[in-house]
């Protein structure tokens, strides 16, 4: 960054910030390597685990922004690779609703092992009320910027409530990836 940017400390904490990002792509990248799916594969999977009931196709495709037919063939990849299956919807006759299959639990429940497990081994050189402390800067940050989108009115992309699925360790880990 450059000295007139870098001595905005605003734009110095945002820079640190995405900074992080490489940190944490070292250090739970191999959650993500293992299992060989992109992005937005990953994105659908995490969606349905996430959902409060199974979703559809086209309301995975609404929550994420997607064409429901772009969502739909990655929905097939998913269905030919025994990670997703498809059950009978009561209320609609064609818009099947998904379920992680057990080989898609087992993977999460993997990641989430693997993850912390490195959790808890960088607990041991970077405190646990440390931590603590950072989550609620990092959550009062984030509020604040919310805020102030909402109050001039910009487009909100994603909160702490909505958006993308980042309410399980498994989602952010395999979203770093």
């Amino acid at each position: 960054m450059s000295g007139n940017i870098r001595s905005n400390v605003f734009l110095a904490m945002i820079d640190e910030i995405l900074r992080l990002q490489n940190c944490f792509e070292d250090l739970f990248g191999e959650l993500s390597e293992a299992s060989g799916m992109s992005t937005l594969q990953k994105l659908v999977l995490f969606a349905v685990f996430e959902a409060p009931v199974p979703p559809t196709v086209p309301q995975i495709g609404r929550d994420l922004g997607h064409p429901r037919q772009v969502i739909q063939r990655i929905v097939n990849e998913l269905v030919d690779a025994d990670i997703l299956e498809k059950m009978p919807n009561p209320h609609h006759k064609r818009a099947m609703l998904l379920v992680p299959t057990d080989k898609a639990q087992a993977m999460k429940r993997q990641a989430e092992d693997r993850a912390l497990e490195t959790a808890e081994a960088f607990l041991g050189e970077f405190s646990a009320p440390r931590c603590a402390g950072l989550t609620g800067e990092l959550k009062a940050l984030r509020e604040a910027l919310e805020a102030y989108v909402k109050r001039r009115g910009l487009p909100l992309r994603s909160t702490g409530d909505a958006g993308l699925p980042a309410g399980s360790t498994f989602a952010l880990l395999e979203r770093l990836g």
